[in-house]
């Protein structure tokens, strides 16, 4: 057995493409409608899709955020600091970057559903 990818759920597919896609300049490896799968094993997909296709049931109404406050999808970037200034403005920022305790300089924000972001430098 191996583990292949996370896969979050968002609430419009076209919107969190975008912003994965266009706005963290993540590749998409495959689309098929309301599953996306990005380069570097992760992916999104549609909430009510993907709820119906687990579960069976069709999904609540619900307008409250998907993301939870007990997960945070991290990525590295070799610029943090150019990566920060791309983003600022553009994303709901929790906090500018930081020097974390271990060393390392992480930021992080929410993306369209709520999920936490962290963007942070390569370890040495």
């Amino acid at each position: 057995m191996r583990f292949v990818n996370p896969i979050i759920f968002v609430r419009d597919i076209g919107v969190a493409t975008a912003f994965y896609r266009d706005l963290l300049g993540l590749t998409v490896k495959a689309d098929h409608g309301t599953i996306v799968i990005f380069n570097g094993h992760f992916a999104i997909h549609d909430a009510s899709a993907l709820i119906e296709t687990v579960w069976g049931a069709e999904a609540p109404p619900k307008q409250e955020p998907l993301g939870q406050p007990n997960l945070l999808l991290y990525f590295e970037d070799e610029d943090i600091d150019a990566c920060f200034a791309r983003l600022h403005g553009k994303v709901d920022l929790i906090h500018p970057i930081i020097e974390q305790a271990w060393g390392q300089r992480v930021f992080r924000f929410y993306d369209p559903d709520r999920h936490a972001v962290e963007i942070g430098e390569p370890e040495a």
